[in-house]
């Protein structure tokens, strides 16, 4: 259980580290009804925008008013772990339990048919099902 504390607080701190050098680079900005802002395009190879191709391309258009506010931005948070759910033995594996099956699919392959079927563990949502 200590090796598990140390890397616990490791994650952490590792998190923290790269939290900080994010915030280096973002800039919140609230933008008010009427402002006027540019749009950032990203520049693909081969695609022709706004008339021009390749180097050329704006980088930037607008600029264009800001008509109305939808609501606070923040960001994806889907990078974050949570290790608190996780209920470790002594010797430091876990059990996992089939809770449900989801999905049945039979594939075809040219002389063999493969089964493939969904599974949602006990204490984990639908969304992580594999």
């Amino acid at each position: 259980m200590e090796k598990v504390k140390v890397i616990q607080e490791r994650l952490r701190t590792a998190q923290s580290r790269q939290k900080s050098y994010v915030n280096r680079k973002v800039r919140y900005v609230d933008y008010m009804v009427g402002e006027k802002v540019l749009l950032r395009v990203s520049p693909m190879m081969g695609v022709m925008r706004f008339g021009k191709k390749g180097k050329l391309s704006p980088r930037y258009i607008g600029p264009f008013e800001v008509l109305e506010r939808v609501g606070e931005y923040y960001g994806d948070l889907s990078h974050v772990l949570d290790f608190s759910t996780v209920q470790l033995d002594g010797d430091l594996t876990y059990d996992v339990e089939l809770m449900t099956i989801l999905d049945r699919q039979v594939q075809n392959l040219r002389s063999e048919n493969i089964a493939s079927v969904k599974v949602q563990w006990r204490g984990q949502p639908v969304e992580e099902a594999t």
